[in-house]
């Protein structure tokens, strides 16, 4: 048995570290979660502490349905539950004493041992099959592994989903045993109920970085290129159309969310969830609207198409909608580039013609002349050898008559693996020029301007969503002051000019 890996991880101030270690006699790597053991006399004192905060801090229901209030209940049972280690637990060392309070806190409001693995950023997946095998997690840096958390039953994997869903205003029940729903942090989670998952209670947790990527992101993880994120930003700032196709987990939303950054920050934008994952500066002008599920007597859900049609009637400069799956809601969206809209969306589809038939074809079935609306698809790709995520096509939509082409301008080159130009624009540029008066020789230098500030965010590694957001919203008012700063790397120095 070989330890390949070590490092630590906490929560709500209980320290854990985590070994991955290589077992021969097991088929996959195990992720091995290694924290001190709570003793039996101990958790009986911390089940009698438990049921004391719930006598003296009067939480109301309203407050708990609330995520708003989510740190001001953390910090109130938190108060409650120094008091009381202080009262009825003498002797224990102030270290203790906040590990012991941080397990409190897991169990009253969070998920237990499973809030210590959540806490852990090298990972994207977390995955409960049941109660009969140990919980799985997909690892940056290590893929799939096995871990040594198991949970005691099938009844505890039920009311962690009803604890996740209740906080997101989503239920999990006999009569609805499927779940889409978020955590506070924004991670996403599915669950579904037995016997509709075979195996027993499942529940599946998607891990979204606390700092979403940027644009800068892409960019320095090879991902992108500056000039290719130099062509989304003049895309974004003219108020193109663009759609990002690609597989499972390639990256859709992530690159979704960090081209939108580019948006100027006087126009709304709207954007439009099943669940929320987006997340743009905080400066911008940003609606965010999720749907909701039905009660169970099949009333109040809101579901996305309505949010589409009601963004409409919200005065929107963009629209954002998470995913098309739908025939009326492409219907809508498309509507809404045609009616003057800038709108962005992402789609399952492999490369740019997929994306087109994918369309045009059951179950969302547009007429093909409706997608000349739409300027630029942008295709990910997740390859699974090296395990890395590549940005594998960008086209423009070429109108023609009654029917569109595909452009291709820049696609992935596999074995130099860098995103390589290979065609020249037929639309955008024309488009661009119709619209803004501006010459090809003036769009270029405007992409060489733009890549001189994205080489230069990258060369900072200014790459947190509100440092470029802000640098891109200076970047309007004042181009030249901005570009000079590039040059010169004092970016870093701009962003605290008063």
């Amino acid at each position: 048995m070989k330890v390949i890996d070590t490092y630590n991880v906490e929560s709500e101030g209980v320290p854990a570290t985590v070994a991955i270690i290589d077992d021969p006699h097991e088929f996959v790597r195990t992720y091995e979660l290694r924290h001190t053991k709570i003793k039996e006399a101990t958790r009986v004192a911390l089940t009698y502490l438990k049921e004391k905060i719930i006598e003296s801090v009067n939480i109301k229901i309203s407050e708990i349905m609330d995520p708003r209030e989510s740190d001001h209940i953390k910090a109130r049972i938190s108060a409650k539950a120094h008091e009381l280690m202080a009262s009825e637990l003498g002797g224990v060392s102030r270290e203790e004493e906040n590990a012991l309070v941080g397990r409190l806190i897991q169990d009253m409001l969070g998920l237990g041992e499973l809030e210590l693995i959540i806490a852990d950023e090298n990972l994207e997946e977390i995955v409960i099959n049941s109660c009969r095998e140990p919980v799985w997690v997909y690892h940056k840096k290590h893929g799939w592994l096995k871990t040594n958390v198991e949970l005691a039953s099938e009844e505890q994997i039920h009311n962690y989903a009803s604890i996740i869903g209740r906080k997101a205003s989503r239920q999990i029940t006999n009569l609805d045993p499927l779940m889409d729903a978020h955590l506070l942090s924004g991670d996403r989670v599915n669950a579904t109920l037995f016997p509709i998952s075979t195996k027993g209670n499942s529940i599946t947790i998607r891990k979204f970085a606390k700092d979403p990527w940027t644009i800068v992101s892409f960019v320095a993880n090879n991902t992108l290129s500056s000039e290719a994120a130099a062509l989304f930003w003049t895309a974004l700032q003219y108020e193109m159309n663009i759609l990002v196709g690609g597989g499972t987990a390639s990256g859709k939303t992530s690159l979704l969310n960090a081209i939108l950054a580019f948006t100027p920050p006087n126009q709304r934008v709207i954007s439009i969830e099943d669940t929320r994952e987006l997340q743009l500066p905080d400066f911008l002008h940003w609606t965010p609207l999720s749907t909701r599920q039905p009660n169970p007597e099949g009333k109040g859900g809101v579901e996305m198409l309505d949010l589409m049609v009601n963004s409409l009637r919200m005065r929107p400069d963009r629209i954002v909608l998470g995913e098309i799956r739908r025939q009326r809601e492409a219907e809508v969206l498309f509507e809404a580039m045609h009616t003057g809209h800038s709108v962005y969306s992402t789609l399952h589809a492999d490369d740019a013609s997929q994306v087109r038939n994918r369309l045009t074809t059951p179950p969302i079935n547009l007429p093909e002349s409706m997608l000349g609306a739409l300027h630029l698809i942008v295709v990910q790709y997740r390859q699974r050898r090296a395990g890395v995520r590549r940005t594998f096509e960008i086209a423009e939509v070429v109108p023609s008559d009654n029917s569109v082409s595909m452009n291709i301008l820049y696609k992935w080159d596999a074995r130099e693996d860098k995103l390589v130009k290979v065609g020249d624009s037929l639309r955008v540029f024309s488009d661009l020029s119709m619209h803004t008066g501006l010459t090809t020789k003036e769009i270029m230098q405007d992409l060489s301007e733009k890549q001189v500030v994205i080489d230069g965010l990258i060369s900072e590694n200014l790459a947190k969503v509100g440092d470029v957001g802000r640098v891109i919203a200076r970047y309007y008012r004042e181009p030249q002051e901005v570009l000079a700063a590039a040059r010169n790397g004092a970016l870093a120095k701009l962003l605290y000019v008063e």
